[in-house]
Order: C-alpha cells, then structure tokens, then sequence
C-alpha cells in the first residue's frame, strides 16, 4: 500500500525519470528496447491527468485532516482533464472543504458543478443533495432546501446517519411550516435511525421535548 501511495504521488516525476531513461536507451541502443520504458512513462502521465491523485484524500478524511486534503486537491491543475466521475468527486470534495470553512456560496458553486456531471453512486449524489439542502437552509432559503433534502431522501443516502440528518432537516422544516403530523412522522424516522453521532443525537434529543407537546 505505501509503494502503491508513492507511486500515485510522484508518478508525474517518475514518469519523467522513466521518459529521459528512454530517450537515453533509444539513443543508445534503438527504438525496440526503449519501447517499455516509452509505454510506462505513457501510461503514468495518462493516469496523472486522467485519474488525478484523489486516492490519496481518503487518509486525509478519516483523520479530518482538511488542510492536508485541501493540499492534494490544490496539486490537481487541470480538473477538466479528470474522468468524469472522478471530476464529480473533485468537485464534492471542493464543496465539502469550502463548507468546512463557512465558504457557503464556494461550497455551493462546487457541490452543484459535482452534481450537474453525476455522481458515480446514487448514495453519494443523495449525500451531496442533502448537503445542498444544508446550505439553502443555511442561507435561508428554507423552500429550496426543503427541495434538496427530499430529493435526497429519494436518491437515498449512504448510511443511517445521513439518514437521520436528513429526517430532522425535514422535521424541523415541517415544524416551521407548523405540519406537526409530518413533522412527528419525520422525528419518528430519525429515531428509528439509532443514529450515534452526537450532535444528531442531541437533536434528537432537543427535538423531542417538543414533539410530544405538538398537536396532531
């Protein structure tokens, strides 16, 4: 796995390395013998630009590394060189770095340039239309947040968490609109969720002292 990390993160100067060996070779010797050294310095810059260096975000995530994420991110010059799926990916995690830093309008640009190429998942393009959700809600455009956050729901989403998150958004969004039967029906599916995230669960939690007192 750590060859296989230097190698995604130098292969642009390793495929240089490769390419002036050779030129050397083919100078020295002839075409036939550097012909290997020619295909594997091709397919290491192909994969650079067409791939990019996002398997190497993953560390950064699970650690809720940002900076270190937004680093790799930053050595990608040309996005639109990145297969498709891969851009959409890049785009997200743009989104999800510039959310980090209360970047709303940024986040939002990103999320919907992901979005609009198509997620590789649909769990993941419900992910990023919860998010979505988050952001109009954040801005306070509670009509278009609402909007997102049922289209998540619909796309379905990746875990019971996200589920969860996105049942309250919508409980809380009924509570406004002072639905409380859709409201309640919303609590009660975020409960059944059994989320273990703790800010979720102190909403839970905050939530629920309410619902019971509502009518309907």
């Amino acid at each position: 796995m750590k060859a296989y990390t230097f190698i995604i993160r130098y292969r642009l100067i390793i495929a240089i390395v490769v390419l002036l060996a050779g030129i050397f070779t083919n100078y020295a010797a002839s075409f036939w013998p550097a012909f290997p050294l020619y295909l594997i310095a091709a397919i290491l810059i192909f994969s650079h630009f067409f791939f990019g260096p996002l398997r190497l975000i993953q560390e950064y995530m699970e650690t809720g590394d940002m900076d270190g994420a937004e680093k790799i991110l930053n050595s990608i010059k040309y996005p639109n060189l990145l297969y498709k799926p891969i851009r959409s990916v890049y785009y997200t995690l743009k989104g999800n770095i510039a959310m980090s830093k209360q970047d709303f309008d940024g986040a939002e640009t990103m999320m919907k340039k992901g979005l609009d190429l198509g997620m590789p998942m649909k769990e993941a393009e419900g992910a990023s239309m919860l998010q979505m959700g988050m952001l109009a809600m954040q801005k306070g455009n509670n009509k278009q947040g609402e909007s997102y956050i049922r289209q998540a729901i619909r796309k379905g989403l990746p875990d019971k968490e996200n589920e969860a998150a996105a049942f309250l958004q919508m409980c809380s969004i009924m509570m406004n609109k002072r639905e409380f039967r859709a409201a309640k029906d919303f609590y009660r599916k975020a409960k059944a969720c059994n989320p273990t995230t703790p800010q979720i669960v102190d909403q839970l939690k905050e939530i629920g002292k309410y619902i019971s007192r509502m009518p309907g």
